[in-house]
């Protein structure tokens, strides 16, 4: 059974930093891009990053970029997103996801996602 379950998600000020986790069981997505998607309260999930198997190709979302950066230890099987200068519209439940599709760059689909985990910023 493929699960990815996040961790690090919580409440932080406006202008602050917070690191996301991901570990994958089951499989292992070495040949694959991994990503994360949030979505906030009464909106679409959105793309916020993906990484590829190398770690060497990295996309982000526009408003993201430049404050957010995603990695990911292929031999522990995780990914991290590390999120710096938090705002207050960054607020929403993040998820990992495994098996992520370009899908014309919008990166919305993927094969495997975790459960999420909160992410709240106050201003």
């Amino acid at each position: 059974q493929v699960q990815l379950v996040e961790s690090g998600g919580g409440l932080v000020q406006a202008g602050g930093s917070l690191k996301l986790s991901c570990a994958v069981s089951g499989r292992t997505f070495n040949n694959k891009f991994m990503g994360w998607h949030r979505q906030a309260p009464g909106k679409e999930r959105e793309f916020v990053a993906v990484i590829g198997w190398n770690s060497a190709i990295t996309y982000y979302g526009d408003s993201v970029k430049g404050r957010f950066t995603i990695s990911r230890d292929k031999g522990k099987n995780t990914m991290s997103l590390q999120m710096s200068q938090l705002k207050p519209e960054d607020t929403a439940v993040y998820f990992c996801a495994g098996g992520v599709q370009g899908n014309g760059g919008t990166w919305s689909t993927a094969y495997y996602w975790g459960q999420g985990t909160l992410v709240s910023v106050s201003s």
